[in-house]
Parts: C-alpha cells; structure tokens; sequence
C-alpha cells in the first residue's frame, strides 16, 4: 500500500462529502436548526443530544461546548448528552431494555419548548428513534443528524440535516462541522445578546 496515495483519497472522499453536504437545502436546515436552539435557549429550555458511538461522542462533544464555551466568553447555556450517565444508561439497558436508555431520560427530563438533536449515521437507532418518539410526545422539538438516506428518522423530525455519504467516516466528520458551525452561531448570538444588555 502506498500511505500517501491512500491519505490522499481518503481526504478527497472527506472533502468531496463536505462539498455534497453543505450546499442547497441543507444549509436551509441548519440554518432552521440554528434559529431553533436559539429559540429554546432564549426561553430558559435545554438541548438535548443523543446518539451511538462516534454520534455519542459528537453528542458530548457539543453539549461541553454548550456548557463551557465556544470561541467566546458568555453563560453557560443548558445541554445535556444523554450518552454520559453509565448508572442510568446500565439501570435502563438491565431494567428495560438498550432501546429506552434516551427515551427514558428525555421523559423524566425533557419538556415542551425543549429541542432533541438525535445524532444516527444510519438513521436507524432504535434507541434514537425511541427518544424521538417521547420527545413529540412531551412537544420537545426534534432535529435529526443522519446519512443520505435519512433512515427511518427521515420524516420522524421537525428538522433533518443529512450528510451527503455512504461512508460512515465522512457522515460523522460532516455532523461535527456542521455542529460546530451551529454552535458557533449560537454563541455568537448570546454573545451580542451579553453586550447589548
């Protein structure tokens, strides 16, 4: 195997999933998804994220930079990963079942005017589509960060961003930019709000 030949279509395929992604009615989506959270922010709710594996990881990943901060100093702003807690998520998983270990902590925790980011690369987590399910129950909005397809959360959701790849690789490094680039407008937001007051 030539190393540097590999890097260099590996990284063509990454900015190639980039490229598909953030063009169209995509960009529309994030937009709406980035009004939303300031909504619900603006309004003393919580943002919720959830997800599997890499999509965990990305989902912990964006509530810290909720919690903490961005680029600038400003309040914290509440997010919780409901990917954190092993005493709850193993309670549920030998309790119940893996498939509740979200839906059950959006039920005891979420509330109307409260936003679901539900990360699936496939958009077929049962367990992700669970906490989509109590979310519209209790009138917590929903947005679903998912692969081309959309999987079954494709129609589930208020909102839906779908990576342009098959890859799962791609799909996760197109989510966290585009978690970021929200993230960073929403701060900037709180950020003017700080100022102005």
């Amino acid at each position: 195997m030539n190393i540097l030949s590999r890097l260099q279509e590996i990284l063509a395929e990454n900015r190639a999933a980039i490229e598909n992604t953030f063009k169209d009615g995509n960009l529309n989506v994030l937009e709406q998804i980035a009004g939303e959270m300031v909504r619900v922010l603006e309004n003393r709710g919580t943002i919720f994220l959830c997800g599997n594996g890499g999509s965990a990881a990305d989902a912990q990943h964006i509530a810290a930079e909720f919690i903490g901060r961005f680029k600038h100093e400003r309040r914290s702003l509440p997010a919780i990963a409901l990917t954190t807690d092993t005493s709850i998520l193993t309670a549920l998983a030998n309790d119940y079942s893996y498939d509740v270990v979200f839906a059950r902590q959006i039920e005891g925790l979420g509330k109307a005017g409260d936003l679901l980011i539900a990360i699936s690369t496939s958009g077929n987590s049962t367990n992700v589509i669970e906490a989509v399910k109590a979310a519209k129950e209790l009138g917590v909005k929903t947005a679903a960060f998912t692969g081309e397809t959309g999987g079954k959360l494709a129609g589930m959701t208020d909102y839906i961003f779908k990576a342009r790849s098959k890859n799962t690789s791609h799909v996760q490094e197109t989510h966290i930019t585009a978690l970021h680039a929200v993230s960073e407008i929403v701060e900037e937001i709180f950020t003017a709000h700080a100022l102005k007051s």
